[in-house]
């Protein structure tokens, strides 16, 4: 993947450590090198050697801006079945990246399951299953909550509960054939 020309964080901002997963500041005037601009966050590499995730809220501090979400908004029509709900959430999911390997939750066979459940009361909950390609990654809560995120913006979606899982362990083999080759493998 191709790297841009170092540039200097223009404010203090509050990341994640890539794969620790812990909140870190990261400091005016650090230099930083864009790594993977996926989703709405950026990996980059700091002068210092080490990984972290600037939210997209942030990409001004690096000198970029956020591409366009293909991200559902919440102006769209509800879906009217759980079929269509469970279609508009693996889209949603799509725009999870792991922030390490420039592919998406599903492509990369993380997601086990993605159950879709009419409410007696009207709306959508869901039930994900949510793995890491590393049992004792750091970053399982960061995808999690990106997860959720992404899910609850869909309109009707009333309920999510995503459950970070390492049964059964994620081997490459899950991975969709897209991922394999877009990774060389």
């Amino acid at each position: 993947m191709s790297t841009k020309e170092s540039v200097k964080v223009t404010r203090d901002l509050e990341v994640v450590q890539i794969p620790e997963g812990f909140k870190v500041r990261l400091i005016r005037g650090t230099d930083v090198r864009v790594m993977q601009a996926l989703g709405d966050s950026f990996t980059v590499l700091t002068e210092y050697g080490t990984m972290v995730r600037v939210s997209g809220k942030d990409a001004d501090a690096i000198g970029e801006t956020l591409a366009a979400s293909a991200e559902t908004s919440k102006t769209a029509d509800e879906p009217k079945t759980p079929e269509e709900a469970k279609e508009r959430i693996w889209m949603a999911l799509r725009g999870v990246y792991d922030p390490e390997i420039p592919v998406n939750v599903v492509e990369l066979g993380l997601v086990y399951n993605n159950d879709v459940t009419t409410l007696p009361e009207g709306g959508f909950r869901v039930d994900i299953k949510l793995t890491l390609t590393a049992p004792g990654c750091g970053m399982g809560p960061v995808l999690q909550q990106d997860a959720e995120r992404r899910i609850k913006s869909i309109p009707g979606i009333k309920v999510a509960n995503i459950q970070l899982v390492i049964e059964p362990p994620w081997t490459q083999s899950m991975m969709s054939e897209a991922a394999r080759l877009q990774l060389g493998l």
